[in-house]
């Protein structure tokens, strides 16, 4: 049998070694733990603001930095609204801000005060759909139904636009009185609102009946 191999340390050596590396780890203090940044920071005062939702005045106190979005998805419960890119790209978050829609996820609610809003959850009822709902649901305009809600709000407020007589870039004629409403009308006016299922010949079918008359 071969003699064992004599390490250059000793076991004693290497343990002390260690030792002496593992000291200054111990000795940094512990990692702060994560904070909740939807808090209020210190220092930042809370501010009120009055407005009226779904035909309701309500007021809040909120962090100044709230966004409409969170306003009504966290302080009021207004869960239809629906949040997903948080950066104004997909419009999912689409409601109606005295007859105009907007992304709320790109509003501060306290820029609001005073303001008339309306929700998918004001649109209509169970029992009584907006017309809109209802065409939705006729010409199966969704699919996992997230984008839904900012769907439908956004079709009332373009159709309102065109109304208006509001040209969009594929308006041929923008000094005309009444806006004609095409299929690529719509789907120009709606760009601003991802459907991840693809759900959009259907959306715009659906959107075209509520144009014509189809529901009242």
């Amino acid at each position: 049998m071969d003699d064992a191999v004599e390490l250059p340390i000793s076991r004693r050596d290497l343990l002390i070694a260690g030792a002496v590396s593992a000291a200054p780890a111990a000795a940094l203090p512990a990692a702060a733990p994560p904070q909740d940044c939807a808090a209020a920071a210190p220092g930042v005062p809370s501010m009120k603001v009055a407005f009226e939702v779904n035909g309701l005045g309500r007021a809040l106190d909120l962090d100044p930095r709230t966004t409409l979005l969170d306003a009504l998805r966290e302080h009021l419960r207004l869960t239809g609204t629906k949040k997903g890119c948080d950066h104004g790209q997909c419009g999912a978050c689409t409601v109606l801000v005295n007859g105009r829609r907007i992304n709320s996820c790109l509003s501060f609610a306290v820029m609001h005060e005073g303001d008339e809003i309306v929700t998918i959850e004001g649109l209509g009822t169970v029992g009584a759909l907006h017309p809109m709902q209802a065409a939705f649901v006729e010409h199966d305009g969704f699919q996992c139904g997230y984008c839904t809600p900012g769907q439908i709000c956004s079709a009332v407020g373009m159709l309102a636009e065109v109304k208006a007589g509001f040209p969009s870039h594929v308006t041929a004629d923008v000094s005309a009185p009444k806006v004609k409403l095409t299929d690529e009308e719509i789907r120009e006016r709606m760009s601003g609102n991802i459907c991840r299922c693809a759900a959009y010949p259907n959306i715009v079918a659906a959107i075209r009946e509520v144009a014509e008359g189809g529901r009242q």
